[in-house]
């Protein structure tokens, strides 16, 4: 069995939009968070989908899986404090109806440019290594800093690499992390630095660049240029084929 654990118990302070958390912002009609669980309802490996959304935003959401079509959801709860807290909300809930050797693929909710490849990807490494990341290089180089303002530190770009979503674990893998987490309280960033922080080594495997998470107005703007951009390259084949 596959699950897809969507986590947006946050409200996007990055994104200054200061009445709708950034996954319900729309792009041409359709809310960001339902371009994300789409990419999970249509994939023929997935066989259902949790999310965690903020509380008080609940009803907007299941209204949204309905207005939408969106298939496969079994549940939606409320998120925690923070994002570890809100992805333990949702494992609590997948655990209900999977195994420990079943898939969990751990996403954000803001990811809308997903591929049906990458999820893929993700399943079957999962399967065979219990994790799976999956990143892209650094195109830029990296500085350390412990105050952000002075620097004497740098890192080899080559071996830099930026994370993604969704990341996949088995349900064995990531509960005994959170178990671990609980019982040390740590509240990490990701479930990936969760286990390396944990002293375990998780793979990683290509991720695709048009993979954006959209966290500030520049992301919002880039999403609406990429979706641009597919409209008018449908346009033109729409030309060449009729010769309009």
């Amino acid at each position: 069995m596959v699950s897809a654990l969507i986590f947006a118990g946050g409200i996007g302070q990055r994104m200054k939009s200061l009445d709708i958390p950034k996954q319900f912002l729309e792009i041409e009609g359709k809310p960001i968070i339902v371009r994300t669980m789409e990419h999970f309802s249509n994939h023929p490996m997935v066989d259902n989908i949790v999310v965690v959304c903020v509380e008080n935003w609940l009803d907007v959401l299941n209204q949204d899986i309905e207005k939408f079509g969106i298939k496969k959801v079994i549940k939606t709860v409320p998120g925690g404090a923070t994002g570890y807290h809100s992805i333990h909300n949702g494992l609590l809930e997948v655990a209900k109806v999977a195994g420990d050797d079943d898939i969990v693929l751990i996403c954000d909710g803001v990811r809308p440019m997903l591929s049906e490849e990458l999820i893929t990807t993700c399943i079957e490494d999962a399967r065979k290594y219990e994790s799976a990341v999956p990143v892209t290089p650094s195109i830029d180089s990296v500085l350390y800093s412990e105050d952000g303002e002075n620097c004497n530190k740098n890192y080899e770009r080559r071996k830099m690499f930026i994370t993604q979503a969704p990341q996949g674990y088995t349900m064995r893998k990531i509960m005994w992390a959170h178990e671990q987490a609980e019982e040390k309280h740590l509240d990490p960033v990701s479930s990936g630095e969760l286990l390396i922080e944990l002293g375990e080594n998780i793979h990683i495997f290509q991720g695709i660049r048009e993979n954006i998470k959209v966290t500030t107005p520049e992301d919002l703007e880039s999403l609406r240029a990429i979706q641009y951009y597919e409209h008018y390259k449908q346009f033109a084949k729409e030309v060449l084929k009729y010769g309009l």
